[in-house]
């Protein structure tokens, strides 16, 4: 039997360095980014990438790649929507023509961040901001392309690789005596090891059943404010034996209107999962776990 081939777009980004181990063992794996040579990976050259995908066939395109610098993306709205919306939308139309599944990561800012319930797949999208706005118009374009398509939203992702929330409080925590935390925003802090182990997972079900194509939200199970994550971190280290300048008492809780920033934020960052769960046989993990995990690897280096 043939093996799969699978194109990944973005490898180099927090999700795409993952799906490089996660994707490997599924098939014939072509990882790209935007400095590749001889195929093309940049998502401002749309007829590049689509020349890609008809040069390479592939059975599966995950598109790890995306505009995410959320306050850049309000003055970089032409950039940010041919990276988040037109691209993606070719990405789709070249999967419909070769017959091939489209993976693709959205974002919980297609919402307007109201309430404090899970948002579900069905519920009505009111993104606060250009990047939210992008992220949906690309949603839509898959959807609209007629193609196999898996798309998960996602929120407050994280690797062990790179920068990210746990390591830059764990830095100020050691450094100095006091800390402000947002704590009016709520959601799950989600490790890109297990957005990638979850599309490996869904991806061999797919090839057997395609009636899952579709929209999924792919979050880990609970819930925190980034006061709250703050808190498990630092409470974590020093379990560890770090040392922590900040005291517990010294670590204070803010409100978003505290830090302003040039893109609006949803407060309400929550994502159910029960869609995703229920078609694929899943169990998600608390976010907890997979924060120790990524901090005990981070400080045992």
């Amino acid at each position: 039997m043939k093996p799969l081939q699978i194109l990944l777009l973005g490898k180099n980004g927090q999700v795409g360095w993952e799906l490089q181990r996660s994707l490997g063992p599924l098939g014939q794996l072509i990882a790209l980014d935007e400095g590749s040579q001889e195929l093309c990976g940049d998502f401002t050259n749309l007829e590049g990438v689509a020349e890609t995908i008809r040069d390479v066939a592939p059975d599966i395109i995950v598109n790890a790649a995306a505009h995410t610098a959320v306050d850049k993306a309000e003055s970089e709205q032409e950039l940010a929507r041919t990276i988040n919306a037109l691209t993606p939308g070719t990405l789709a139309q070249e999967a419909k023509r070769c017959d091939a599944w489209l993976v693709h990561y959205s974002t919980d800012y297609v919402f307007d961040g109201s309430g404090d319930m899970p948002w579900k797949e069905t519920d009505v999208t009111a993104p606060l901001s250009i990047y939210g706005k992008t992220k949906l118009e690309g949603e839509k374009a898959i959807i609209a392309s007629g193609c196999k398509y898996l798309i998960f939203r996602t929120s407050w992702v994280y690797a062990t690789r790179g920068s990210n929330f746990a390591k830059t409080i764990l830095k100020l925590a050691q450094e100095r005596d006091s800390l402000k935390v947002i704590d009016d925003q709520i959601g799950a802090p989600t490790g890109a090891d297990l957005l990638a182990d979850v599309t490996a997972h869904t991806i061999r079900i797919a090839q057997q059943r395609p009636e899952v194509s579709g929209l999924y939200h792919l979050v880990a199970s609970g819930q925190a404010s980034w006061y709250e994550y703050a808190n498990s971190v630092i409470d974590f280290a020093r379990q560890s034996g770090i040392e922590i300048k900040a005291s517990p008492k010294d670590i204070q809780p803010v409100p978003t209107s505290a830090f302003p920033t040039v893109a609006t934020r949803p407060m309400n960052s929550r994502l159910d999962t029960a869609k995703l769960q229920d078609t694929f046989g899943l169990k998600l993990p608390h976010w907890e776990s997979g924060v120790t995990r990524m901090l005990t690897e981070f400080l045992e280096r």
